[in-house]
């Protein structure tokens, strides 16, 4: 028998197999999601694939950055963030806890943050540290999962010394 996690999300008995299988490549997926924003994030804020991973009402937001009210608001206001302040970035996310409802078609996402960028800034061009983390939503969609809600937290900001000497786009 399958114990539960301490915040009530888990593989019980209560489910049957079938029930337990879709939970379980839920969690794949949403997982997949996180990944996909990373790689759309480290790519300029790509509009072609950051407007997949949210749902049209979704909300996008980070202190000191935008609050952002539906996809196509989150998918251009991403773009222009790239393009005038996070001018390079590689996005490690780490450790999801996806918290799947009793219904398996939304969850909670909590992930980690640890990020090395090249911010834009009024100095000119400053390499950066930037950790904290990301709490959302997910919802199940015709088209998959969505992000409905995602707030990223800043917890730590600083100057990389030194600074990068090699920073490669991503290109795939």
């Amino acid at each position: 028998m399958a114990r539960p996690a301490p915040d009530g999300d888990h593989l019980s008995m209560a489910f049957s197999a079938e029930e337990r299988l879709v939970r379980l490549e839920a969690r794949a997926e949403i997982g997949d999601l996180v990944a996909r924003y990373a790689h759309g994030a480290d790519r300029g804020n790509d509009p072609a694939i950051m407007r997949t991973l949210f749902t049209p009402d979704a909300i996008w937001s980070a202190a000191g950055f935008a609050a952002l009210e539906g996809r196509e608001a989150i998918t251009k206001g991403l773009a222009e963030i790239a393009a005038s302040r996070v001018l390079w970035s590689i996005h490690f996310m780490v450790s999801p806890r996806i918290v799947l409802a009793p219904d398996g078609r939304s969850a909670r996402c909590h992930w980690y943050l640890w990020e090395l960028c090249t911010m834009a800034g009024d100095a000119g061009q400053r390499d950066e540290w930037l950790g904290g983390w990301y709490d959302s939503e997910a919802e199940w969609t015709e088209d998959g999962w969505k992000f409905r809600n995602v707030c990223l937290e800043i917890r730590l900001q600083g100057e990389a010394n030194p600074p990068w000497y090699l920073k490669q786009p991503v290109t795939r």
